[in-house]
């Protein structure tokens, strides 16, 4: 099942559609994802680089870490994306999507983050981020055996 999406800003600045493989996206609750959204968690889709056409824009970027970048459009300060140097792949916001409802969440990432008091059990599959082997991994080598992811 693939999904043709479209999405941008809350200006119109920067536009873009998205091929994602499904409809499964992810809220993330580490205090970066917290910090870039002004909110208690971001909600994301993932879809590869090669599927996402910046058809107006493109976003600006604020290296929110020494192993990833985070999109946002540059007039209005909307938050667009997330994704690591490297990567084939690319986190979007739910938010910015034209139609969000076409997306359904099926887990939560960051958990050690969440702040408890705005969560409800919704039986969603919950993962902190250092049980994240790949993630452990690139943020140790950027800061060192001693970090903890999010923590810099």
């Amino acid at each position: 099942m693939s999904i043709e999406l479209s999405g941008g800003c809350q200006c119109g600045a920067v536009r873009y559609r998205a091929q994602a493989a499904n409809d499964e996206a992810y809220y993330c609750h580490c205090r970066m994802c917290q910090r870039a959204f002004g909110n208690i968690f971001a909600t994301f889709f993932n879809v590869k680089k090669e599927d996402v056409t910046w058809e107006k824009g493109p976003p600006a970027y604020y290296a929110s870490s020494k192993i990833a970048r985070r999109g946002f459009c540059a007039q209005c300060g909307t938050p667009l994306m997330f994704e690591y140097h490297e990567s084939k792949h690319i986190d979007l916001g739910v938010g910015s999507l034209d139609h969000p409802e076409q997306m359904r969440p099926v887990s939560h990432c960051g958990v050690e983050s969440r702040i408890a008091t705005f969560h409800k059990p919704d039986g969603l599959k919950e993962v902190r981020v250092d049980e994240l082997e790949h993630i452990v991994k690139k943020w140790k080598a950027a800061y060192g055996e001693q970090a903890v992811p999010g923590k810099p």
